[in-house]
């Protein structure tokens, strides 16, 4: 008698599972979990998914199983001038160091060594500080189109009587 009880549950739980799991396909696919509030069957559920899946294409110009990827722009690295700036502030500094110290000429020499060199150092960390702000706004806006597509998706799941996480 008891088997006789478990049976009815059993069948409940298999039909609520199959429910919650009888779309597989786009939603999840894109990272969309979807539920069906009006009884739809797994059959409309796909279709109605194939459906926004198209109009929130539309919608947004990106399309998540192809996505286009927004690439950061490259920064010029070419030297431009800034050693030469920089070994002209150097070589003053050098010379009116090597004033006081007797040696005009080695003073502005040795200055102008290190000027040039911090001057190359300098404009290397601004071009890679530079790059790395232009790749942190290429993944930006990477994540907003996909966003974007996203919200289109489920706004029109949910006009369609689906609730959508």
């Amino acid at each position: 008698m008891k088997n006789l009880k478990l049976i009815p549950i059993f069948i409940i739980v298999v039909s609520i599972n199959f429910s919650f799991s009888q779309s597989n396909g786009l939603a999840k696919s894109i990272g969309v979990y979807v539920f069906p509030n009006k009884d739809q069957s797994a059959e409309t559920q796909n279709k109605d998914e194939s459906d926004c899946y198209k109009w929130a294409m539309d919608q947004t110009n990106y399309d998540p199983m192809n996505p286009p990827v927004a690439t950061a722009n490259a920064v010029d690295t070419a030297p431009q001038g800034e050693a030469v700036r920089g070994a002209a502030r150097g070589a003053a500094a050098g010379a009116a160091i090597g004033s006081i110290s007797g040696d005009m000429g080695e003073g502005a020499a040795y200055g102008a060594i290190i000027g040039g060199l911090r001057g190359r150092r300098a404009k290397k960390s601004q071009d890679k500080q530079q790059q790395q702000a232009n790749n942190a706004a290429a993944a930006a806006k990477n994540t907003e189109m996909a966003n974007d597509y996203k919200k289109a998706f489920s706004t029109c799941l949910q006009a369609k009587g689906y609730t959508v996480n």
